[in-house]
């Protein structure tokens, strides 16, 4: 072959390389059919941490499938009211949801572990359980029987003990009190005479601000700067102890979640890890800055005192005795549960609390 010849074959078997890719991509990416779901949150879009996280599950899901798959959230409301995420997902009325399954703790007390059991696991605890615990897979074979599959999709980190009227300083002062509170908590709060009120995020200022309730909680400085507490409640208290880690979940129906492709499964789980983590480091960088605000604008900071987190925690192990005396199916959750925690409690007090406390101790003192 000459010289001219052998350039001539190159140059047409490159062309030629190139029109083969150019065919090849488009019947790739026409083999993969196009899925749109439609996503209710608990969440208002003023939230735009707890909501963001829908949102950023959307546009990652759409990142890496070409757009092929497509998931729209909307807001609390916009669809069903905020409380009414897993039976929308449950009955088909959307194809999933995001939102707090201790929310349905009425339907059954093991919904709380997809959340948040008071007096329970830090964030990094929470998600170890739930990933390489056992847990995640304790709560689907749980879930099955409501129709829905949980992916963890962000975690709020530990979250303030709520706004109100007037200080808690003793036990005493919880008899009474008419207080908003998410979930499960609320069956504590009544051992210890509280009043407990279940009330959306868009519903508790009014409530605050005409005294129908005493105090509420929602997340924690940044979400509650957004929600106006400060201007109809001064005295802020914390921990947060019904909420020491609280994972959002992203739920949908099993049938529908195997039905997807391989590929847009894969795309879902990267983008609810993705968002796990993108929701608590926000959390962890926003809080700070609207914590100092809130009390430059009057906010009363101010812990739990030891007896009222004494009595709370005495009735939480109450609780937890009385239930799992009767429902096989939390104690199952509750012994895989506490025993990681207190497992990971021996780690912990290592080296984390060790060089956190003698940091805090070190720069307080300056």
């Amino acid at each position: 072959m000459t010289t001219v010849n052998r350039r001539k074959f190159i140059k047409g078997a490159a062309a030629g390389g190139l029109a083969s890719t150019a065919v090849a991509a488009p019947a790739i990416a026409q083999s993969m059919p196009e899925v749109k779901w439609r996503l209710t949150a608990s969440w208002p879009k003023s939230l735009d941490t707890l909501y963001g996280a829908c949102e950023n599950i959307s546009k990652r899901v759409a990142e890496l499938t070409d757009n092929k798959f497509q998931i729209q959230p909307f807001a609390a409301g916009e669809i069903v009211p905020a409380l009414q995420v897993l039976d929308a997902v449950q009955n088909g009325t959307v194809e999933c949801g995001h939102t707090a399954l201790y929310y349905y703790f009425g339907k059954d007390d093991a919904f709380v572990f997809g959340s948040a059991l008071p007096f329970g696991m830090n964030p990094r605890q929470q998600n170890a359980w739930l990933l390489h615990g056992g847990g995640q897979q304790l709560l689907n074979d749980f879930l099955k029987k409501y129709n829905a599959h949980f992916i963890p999709a962000g975690n709020t980190n530990c979250q303030m003990g709520g706004w109100f009227s007037k200080p808690i300083q003793k036990a005493d002062d919880l008899k009474g009190l008419k207080f908003r509170l998410g979930g499960f908590a609320g069956k504590i709060m009544q051992k210890v005479g509280v009043i407990p009120q279940q009330i959306g995020a868009g519903d508790i200022y009014p409530a605050l601000e005409k005294g129908t309730i005493d105090g509420a909680e929602w997340v924690g400085p940044y979400d509650d700067e957004k929600l106006g507490f400060v201007k109809v409640a001064k005295f802020y208290h914390y921990p947060g102890w019904w909420e020491p880690s609280s994972t959002g979940g992203f739920i949908c129906s099993p049938e529908k979640l195997a039905a997807l492709p391989k590929q847009y499964r894969e795309a879902l789980n990267s983008a609810c890890a993705e968002t796990n983590m993108w929701t608590a480091s926000k959390y962890d960088a926003v809080n700070t800055p609207a914590l100092k605000r809130l009390v430059g604008a009057g906010a009363q900071l101010t812990p739990y005192s030891p007896e009222v987190m004494d009595a709370c925690y005495k009735a939480a192990q109450d609780l937890y005795t009385e239930i799992n005396a009767k429902n096989p199916e939390f104690k199952k959750i509750y012994d895989s549960y506490t025993a990681f925690q207190n497992d990971s409690y021996l780690w912990t007090q290592v080296a984390d609390h060790t060089m956190d406390a003698y940091m805090i101790r070190y720069r307080n003192a300056k």
